[in-house]
């Protein structure tokens, strides 16, 4: 039984982009990245979230999940990408930036988009225990703010939650034979 089995995603298949909106194109090229972004954090063992900041046709923010790696709640793929776009800006304002997402951000990543200014989201895989953009609340859209975000759902949905399917599948794979080892060497915790 080889418990280092190497957390590896599926590739992304081709996308026929016939009779699509060059936005809608645009759209397609920049979840890619985002889904470029989540693969770095499925081969680390991660739960695999990425995320691009655009601005002005250009990327100039990238990140993908690291919690555990990092050992912080903050390492999220949305707030490193949001700390690196306003790097190259030089302001914490991302007005006129869009933000790429593989999952619907949480409540804390919701936030500081709401904080950040940025005017639109496009995430892919809707998030129902956890999503802060219309799943579990709408932080993104709350009139109590003084900033509210468009956001745009569904862009590559299926290819990213198939990603998070097989990650958690491999994931839960790779706990139970853990476990299996550990009882067959005595090592059980109970």
């Amino acid at each position: 039984m080889n418990l280092n089995m190497q957390m590896k995603p599926k590739a992304l298949g081709r996308i026929s982009t016939k009779g699509l909106t060059q936005e809608e194109i645009q759209d397609i090229k920049f979840m890619k990245a985002a889904i470029t972004q989540a693969r770095k954090a499925y081969v680390l063992g991660e739960v695999p979230i990425g995320c691009v900041i655009v601005y002005e046709g250009k990327i100039i923010g990238r990140g993908y999940n690291r919690r555990n790696t990092d050992k912080t709640t903050l390492a999220h793929a949305e707030i490193t990408a949001i700390k690196r776009a306003g790097k190259v800006i030089g302001d914490w304002r991302l007005e006129g930036c869009k933000l790429y997402v593989t999952l619907e951000p949480c409540q804390m990543c919701a936030g500081a988009i709401v904080q950040a200014r940025i005017p639109e989201v496009i995430m892919a895989a809707e998030n129902p225990k956890a999503g802060c953009a219309g799943s579990v609340l709408d932080i993104l859209n709350n009139p109590g703010f003084n900033h509210q975000v468009q956001v745009k759902r569904g862009v590559l949905k299926d290819e990213c939650a198939k990603m998070l399917k097989e990650f958690f599948v491999e994931l839960r794979a790779r706990n139970k034979a853990e476990k299996e080892l550990k009882s067959s060497q005595g090592l059980d915790e109970n």
